[in-house]
């Protein structure tokens, strides 16, 4: 195989120009066979084959830098960077991250996991590098669907102050995990059509050059008017009206013909922006035909595309879908907000059968969150479902243009909590910190599916900013019998005894049951409560268990800091201070990828390790 000789960053520049095609197939055959076992990012990664491979044959990593905005589309860079035989632990603990990690490879200069950041990361590091009078190239690679995002025109304003060279890698590809909506899509859409002009362009000056005598001064004279002309005729005007200059539209596919581009691209002293067109899933039929599907997929059937683990219940986000589209079947105000999530959030359902009811505003968080405010403010009842991690990217948002309003936005949190392969920038695990600093915040984190229901009903009674959080994965069935009202600020007491109680939110709560019975078969009574509410807390509720209880432990599937387990602790040390509070909730830390399982044990929150904490501290 081609592939066993690239060993390190430079071994692709000594593979000869005939190999290069298919090298790029066995890549694909790689991709394919390794994320069918892992799992993993495919489709995004199948359609930048041919773009890494120039990108690495144009440039040196890791002394060039090359930064790619979110990084599930980085397989290829870290197979040519030396990284393919540790693809067999892909997102697994302790494994190789499906995203570019700087304590991972020299040639990661930069860690994504987010959209937009490339251009800015990109920026910061061509002016460090100028202010040092060093000398290597900076690409910052990011997609159109990341384009959308506001962060990027903000940095792409001020990439013209550059006065050496900076190139951004646009790669366009028509999709990001969801199809691209906007008018950035519609402009970039035009340009693709402006292929064919590119091509007459290079064929026309390089016809007018051979003409002796004259045609080098023929040439001259064009590219001296080509500025008035160019406003008509060439794509890519926006870019060059920001100062900065534009190459293409490139064929993402034609490895001979962007290594040229990188070329020209390369002796540029500014800013320059090589627009690339890609097929995202290239090379595997089910990807190309349904790349939104194979964007993050689980192990699959390689042959038929088909995912292996089976669905036996519904998951949290089916359930969340489902009952949306019950309440707004009977309340017509309710709109739901997504930024280009609705298969992952679950709102697609919902779109398809209130299409005018449905907004999808591009990867743009922060304007989803306001877009929703101005939705509230019109009278309307605005549901934005996003991960709890994205939502972090909306924060000045919720507190300025819902918050301070005191607007009735509900937010649904989906991927709350450890997500698992995704690792660090995916884990939704600060969305009970960051937001129950906010005054006018409600916060809820609903015990199983069925309460996850009754929580949404009742954020969208209820009048004023709310958010529901709720864990990947499927909806917990378990503690059906116990389905009391949700009332604001209450929570419940599930089975009620004396001495030790156990208090536990969310995903916990289930948790909790599996150390409660434990504990009872060795013997000790316990006591397990619902919170329910985070924020604010029931303190009728905590009032209850001071009364016959002399240790409470909380239990949450967020940080330590600013969370559940916090607020608890600070009321009974006010109140009842003779009351032991012993909190469980996850480090001050960020954490890696891997399996939820295994990540719980690994942190402590399972409910083996819970029960040998307590016991420690306690003596039972």
């Amino acid at each position: 195989m081609i592939l066993d000789r690239i060993t390190g960053p430079e071994d692709l520049k000594k593979i000869p120009p005939g190999e290069w095609n298919a090298l790029a197939q066995e890549i694909r055959r790689f991709l394919v066979q390794t994320t069918s076992r892992t799992g993993g990012h495919l489709a995004s990664n199948l359609g930048v084959v041919e773009l890494t491979m120039a990108m690495y044959l144009s440039f040196s990593p890791p002394k060039d830098k090359i930064i790619w905005d979110v990084g599930h589309q980085s397989y290829t860079h870290k197979i040519l960077s030396g990284r393919k035989d540790e693809f067999q632990g892909l997102r697994s603990f302790g494994g190789i991250s499906g995203f570019p990690k700087t304590n991972e490879n020299p040639c990661d200069p930069f860690n994504t996991g987010h959209s937009s950041t490339s251009i800015s990361a990109g920026i910061g590091m061509a002016e460090a590098r100028d202010l040092k009078g060093e000398d290597y190239s900076i690409i910052s690679v990011i997609g159109d669907g990341a384009l959308t995002g506001g962060m990027a025109y903000e940095a792409l304003n001020n990439a013209a102050r550059l006065k050496k060279n900076f190139i951004i890698v646009l790669n366009d590809n028509s999709m990001s995990i969801s199809e691209n909506v906007g008018g950035i899509s519609d402009y970039l859409n035009s340009i693709r059509t402006g292929v064919r002009y590119n091509k007459l362009k290079e064929q026309v000056a390089e016809s007018l050059g051979n003409i002796p005598g004259v045609g080098p001064h023929v040439v001259g004279k064009i590219k001296d008017t080509k500025n008035s002309i160019k406003q008509l005729l060439i794509p890519g005007m926006l870019f060059e009206n920001m100062g900065i200059t534009y190459l293409g539209p490139v064929d993402g596919h034609d490895i001979r013909r962007m290594v040229r581009v990188f070329g020209e691209a390369k002796r540029l002293n500014h800013a320059v922006i090589v627009h690339v067109v890609t097929k995202k899933g290239k090379g595997y039929r089910p990807a190309e035909l349904h790349p939104d599907r194979f964007h993050g997929v689980g192990p699959f059937d390689i042959r038929t595309g088909r995912s292996k683990k089976k669905k036996e219940f519904p998951d949290y986000t089916d359930v969340f879908s489902k009952k949306l589209i019950e309440l707004a079947e009977k309340d017509p105000d309710i709109v739901a907000v997504t930024a280009a999530m609705p298969d992952g959030t679950g709102l697609s359902a919902f779109r398809d059968r209130f299409p005018e009811r449905f907004f999808d505003v591009g990867i743009a968080e922060q304007h989803a969150v306001t877009s929703a405010a101005g939705l509230a403010a019109g009278g309307m009842k605005p549901v934005v479902a996003v991960y709890s991690s994205f939502l972090q990217r909306g924060f000045d948002q919720v507190l300025h243009d819902v918050c301070i309003q005191n607007l009735p936005v509900v937010f649904a949190l989906d991927r709350a909590g450890l997500v698992g392969a995704d690792g660090e920038t995916h884990q939704g695990i600060f969305d009970l910190s960051f937001l129950g600093c906010i005054p006018n915040m409600t916060i809820l984190a609903p015990k199983n599916a069925w309460e996850l229901e009754d929580c949404l009903s009742f954020a969208f009674s209820f009048g004023g900013p709310i958010a529901i959080r709720y864990p990947r994965g499927q909806a917990y069935r378990g503690l059906e019998e116990f389905r009391s009202p949700v009332e604001f600020g209450k929570g419940e007491i599930l089975y009620e005894e004396s001495e030790t109680a156990i208090l536990a939110v969310g995903s916990m709560v289930s948790t909790g049951e599996h150390i409660r019975s434990k504990l009872k078969a060795e013997g000790h009574p316990c006591t397990l409560a619902n919170g329910r509410f985070v924020k604010p807390i029931d303190t009728e509720l905590l009032e209850r268990l001071a009364e016959k209880h002399c240790r409470v432990i909380t239990m949450e599937e967020n940080v330590l800091n600013g969370g559940f387990g916090m607020s608890v602790s600070d009321w009974f040390r006010r109140n009842h201070p003779e009351v032991d509070v012993m909190n469980i909730a996850l480090p001050d830390a960020y954490v890696e990828h891997g399996d939820v399982s295994v990540l719980r044990e690994h942190l402590g929150i399972d409910s083996d390790s819970v029960l040998r904490k307590m016991k420690e501290r306690y003596g039972f």
